[in-house]
């Protein structure tokens, strides 16, 4: 890693998403940050929390399995999200783990998570995964399915859908898959939108975004 000073880059990144969210003409309380520690070493994590920081995502469940419980364990008052893909070996862990899961984007994961919810009595809050730059190598939902696909979650497996989530391609401008995202969303009335990154989050924002995902302006660059 190439290590921030978190005490300073954390709340210079909340003061970038207060001053974006006032340029949309939106309560900066309406924009949740989620602190993006995958690979972080846990010292950063809990830099980052003695500043204030209560959400953080990961992208793998195996990596929050193991540097998670402890941290959750001390500071009971976080919030987990799954940020990357869930497979369907991984899902048991998963809603043990993670109080929001923003990667569900198949039949075959709902169908997991439904009876994984039942079995463990817990249910993490959970959002669709939509492929909206429709990439054949990229996880989610294509958006001309992802009307069908939340109902079913709904219909078929029981399961209450917050929100959608994307990941637009990198060499596209980011701001098209926003507007889409948050067009389909308002469509099915789902008020979650998880979009942004240390990139692009303004944007984001400026589209009504209510979770960015925050690393590398917080923790520095990763390490390839």
């Amino acid at each position: 890693m190439g290590g921030a000073d978190v005490t300073s880059s954390l709340p210079a990144v909340m003061r970038d998403i207060a001053d974006a969210a006032q340029r949309a003409g939106r309560d900066p309380a309406s924009v949740k940050l989620i602190a993006v520690s995958k690979t972080v070493p846990e010292q950063s994590v809990e830099e980052a929390i003695e500043s204030g920081q209560r959400r953080f995502g990961e992208n793998r469940v195996q990596e929050a399995k193991a540097k998670w419980p402890a941290l959750k364990e001390r500071h009971p008052d976080l919030e987990l999200h799954l940020v990357g893909p869930l497979q369907s070996n991984k899902v048991r862990d998963a809603v043990q783990l993670f109080d929001v899961i923003h990667s569900v984007d198949r039949p075959k994961i709902a169908a997991a998570l439904a009876e994984e919810m039942k079995r463990a009595g817990k249910r993490p809050r959970l959002l669709v995964q939509v492929n909206t730059g429709e990439e054949p190598q990229k996880a989610g939902v294509l958006p001309g399915e992802t009307d069908a696909f939340v109902a079913r979650c709904g219909d078929e497996y029981g399961l209450a859908i917050e929100g959608l989530m994307c990941i637009p391609p990198l060499d596209e401008e980011p701001a098209l898959h926003f507007a889409l995202l948050a067009k389909i969303a308002a469509r099915l009335g789902l008020k979650e939108l998880s979009m942004g990154m240390s990139g692009d989050f303004e944007k984001a924002i400026a589209f009504g975004a209510t979770y960015v995902r925050i690393g590398t302006a917080i923790f520095g660059a990763r390490d390839a």
